[in-house]
């Protein structure tokens, strides 16, 4: 099978690492491409390298990463036809048609789309000629309902997305998120170590939790990294102890090198249930996790044996406390929650979740699909 693989990365983190890697710019496209892969932001590679191992042919495309994408069209000849303006409108157009010209050259039999805000209904209707699926995956605030069009099928990591895009007349499917092994050979331990972090995003979407973040902090101490902080107010107490932005390799190795991660999910996303990525890339470092209690939690790890579970903010409080208290028992529950997710949420593993979904579309590409282009 061959996947052509859409995301798009925060441009956060994009000005962050161009700035620390001003040279990776001259670089040609593989190499300016693996760079950024190394850095272990996101999914990286993650897809495509656990995919190869399963003996398919995959390839990751940043479909916002101008500098990365440029390079792609310069040496594949793709002529543009205007200059690279600097207005949002033409910056679009020509990234959009950048991924056409790369999903016409690898034409894959899956289009994976892992930011469906970032492909119009028309480019995928375009784009279609090229690919037999054309797949989207999300797990954040719902779009708009033409961004749903002209997909064959979305995966979510939540069960009620997964029911919403149903209703929608699109077909759906679960499918989970996960940890990247080859993280563990880059990481490094440093000492003292932190004893509780909370790293993620404090922007007005994130509300809820920073006022959960900022209750738990008067309690007890957190060391918080992260981006949106111009949406904290000067006396939070996120402030007090904030150390700036931590994207991919970097965030891996403060978690490791913490006694205690905190998580928090977005209840207007969420709702119910528990998907997010720090589930899996704090128990995968071997961090001990408290998380808000979900009614799928025990589908994915054993609460009070592989990570711990609050239902307000004076419970999680009062764990942190505990387990910083108590060193064995907390390794305990850190080393029994790294070896779930070894065994069981590693990309390696949902690879092979993603073909055997992917297989059975493909052999039934209209299922339960309404791929519809004009509203």
């Amino acid at each position: 099978m061959r996947l052509l693989i859409v995301d798009s990365y925060y441009p956060y983190f994009l000005k962050s690492f161009y700035k620390a890697h001003p040279e990776v710019k001259s670089l040609p496209y593989a190499g300016h491409w693996q760079s950024l892969m190394s850095e272990c932001f996101g999914t990286a590679d993650f897809y495509s390298s656990n995919l190869k191992e399963l003996g398919h042919e995959a390839h990751e495309v940043i479909v916002n990463n101008e500098e990365l994408q440029r390079q792609w069209a310069i040496e594949n000849g793709v002529k543009l036809h205007f200059n690279w303006f600097p207005f949002d409108l033409e910056r679009t157009r020509l990234l959009l048609k950048i991924i056409h010209d790369q999903a016409r050259r690898f034409s894959p039999d899956v289009l994976y789309v892992q930011s469906i805000n970032w492909l119009p209904a028309d480019s995928l209707k375009d784009i279609k000629r090229y690919v037999r699926l054309i797949v989207g995956q999300h797990a954040s605030p719902l779009p708009k309902g033409r961004y749903l069009q002209g997909y064959d099928l979305i995966l979510s990591s939540l069960p009620n997305q997964v029911a919403y895009f149903r209703e929608q007349g699109v077909a759906s499917e679960y499918f989970r998120l996960g940890f990247e092994q080859k993280v563990l050979s880059k990481l490094s331990k440093s000492f003292p170590p932190y004893d509780a972090v909370h790293i993620g995003g404090y922007s007005p979407i994130h509300e809820e939790r920073n006022a959960f973040l900022e209750s738990v902090s008067h309690q007890v101490k957190i060391d918080y990294w992260g981006y949106g902080m111009d949406n904290v107010s000067q006396g939070s107490p996120i402030r007090q102890n904030y150390h700036g932005e931590a994207w991919g390799i970097a965030m891996y190795n403060i978690r490791h090198n913490s006694r205690v991660c905190l998580n928090k999910h977005i209840t207007s996303v969420a709702n119910g249930f528990c998907n997010n990525l720090t589930l899996y890339e704090a128990t995968g470092v071997g961090t001990l996790l408290i998380t808000d209690y979900k009614g799928n939690l025990p589908e994915l790890f054993e609460p009070g044996r592989e990570v711990l579970a609050y239902k307000s903010p004076e419970e999680c409080s009062e764990l942190v406390k505990h387990y910083l208290e108590h060193e064995d028992e907390r390794l305990a529950i850190a080393w029994a929650g790294q070896q779930r997710t070894l065994r069981e949420h590693t990309y390696f593993h949902r690879m092979q979740e993603l073909i055997d979904i992917l297989n059975r579309y493909l052999h039934k590409p209209q299922a339960g699909t309404r791929r519809i282009f004009n509203s």
